[in-house]
Order: structure tokens, then C-alpha cells, then sequence
């Protein structure tokens, strides 16, 4: 109950930093990824500080401040698996904070998690409605798609939010009632 665990809340859009601010000062221990992006103006260039996963923030709480979080102004709800709050391991925050100090690139985070062997359907572009079946993931963009009943495998360059999981129905018991 004492121990401090790291859990990520959803806050407001574009609260981000306000939200971290708060939470400092109440006294939690907030980790706000950022990382700096170019930004063009028709009259100027900036880096600016933008948060690395929108709409989210990092608290490293103990039981006791759990319910004081969610009072906070632009604090929407924790991020829940299986019904209870995440814990994320410290491990993986460790990861973040080591990505953005020694990665020069910019970081690309998407909410879309495909893997080998699903089932989609492009949702987007000139390809849209094409169903098919993953094939590999290359890169940010490019994916291989086998186009089901041609036994061809099609290489295209799709953004993966173009794309969409086709969820299988789950398989129906046949039960005779006799």
C-alpha cells in the first residue's frame, strides 16, 4: 500500500503541461514525456516541446494519492486493464526517458498495434476497402498485405491508421437441442 508504483492517466487534450504543473505542485511525482519537434511558421522556424503520447501523463504514486490524481483539474481517468488501473514497471519508464535523451530522431507513436497474421482492412487512400491479411510490417508506413483469393503478395506503402484489425467472429457452438 506504501510502495510507489508508476500508472498513466488520460488527461484533457492539450492539458497536458498544465496537468504536469498541478500535480507538482500538490506534491506527485508526474513524468510528462517530451520531445522537441520542428515547427514552421510562414514567418519563422521553432523547436517546440510537444508531449511524446498525447493526452497521457505518468504518476508515480502510492495508494494513498490514487484518489487525489483523479480530483485534479484536466485529470480524465487512469488508464485501466482489467478493471483496475495499470501499473507500469518502472523499467518501462526507464525506456522512455532513455529513448528521448539518446534518440536524435523523431519518436512516431501510434495507437495501432498490428501483428503477423491479422486480419485487416485498409481504411484509407486509394487502396480503401481492400481486405487482406498482414504479411510484415515495414517501417512506419510500409506494410505487405496478402490480398485474400489472389495467393499474391502485395507490397504497399500505407499509413498504418489507414488501417483497421477486421475482428473474427467469434466461432458459433453447435448445440442441437433434441
Amino acid at each position: 500500500m506504501n510502495k510507489k508504483c508508476w500508472h498513466a492517466v488520460y488527461v484533457k487534450s492539450r492539458t497536458e503541461k498544465k496537468v504536469q504543473l498541478e500535480l507538482d505542485y500538490q506534491g506527485v511525482e508526474v513524468y510528462l514525456p517530451l520531445q522537441k519537434k520542428l515547427r514552421q511558421w510562414s514567418d519563422r522556424k521553432k523547436w517546440v516541446d510537444f508531449p511524446l503520447i498525447s493526452g497521457y501523463l505518468f504518476v508515480h504514486i502510492t495508494r494513498f494519492d490514487y484518489d487525489r490524481v483523479l480530483q485534479t483539474n484536466g485529470v480524465v481517468s487512469y488508464v485501466r486493464f482489467g478493471g483496475t488501473a495499470a501499473v507500469i514497471p518502472d523499467e518501462q519508464i526507464e525506456l522512455i526517458k532513455r529513448l528521448l535523451h539518446d534518440y536524435e530522431e523523431e519518436i512516431e507513436v501510434t495507437f495501432n498495434y498490428f501483428s503477423k497474421g491479422d486480419k485487416v482492412e485498409i481504411i484509407g487512400g486509394p487502396l480503401k476497402g481492400i481486405n487482406g491479411e498482414l504479411i510484415q510490417l515495414k517501417g512506419k508506413n510500409k506494410v505487405a498485405l496478402q490480398i485474400e483469393n489472389l495467393q499474391v503478395a502485395l507490397t504497399v506503402e500505407v499509413a498504418t491508421d489507414d488501417i483497421k484489425k477486421i475482428l473474427e467472429p467469434k466461432q458459433k457452438s453447435a448445440i442441437s437441442a433434441g
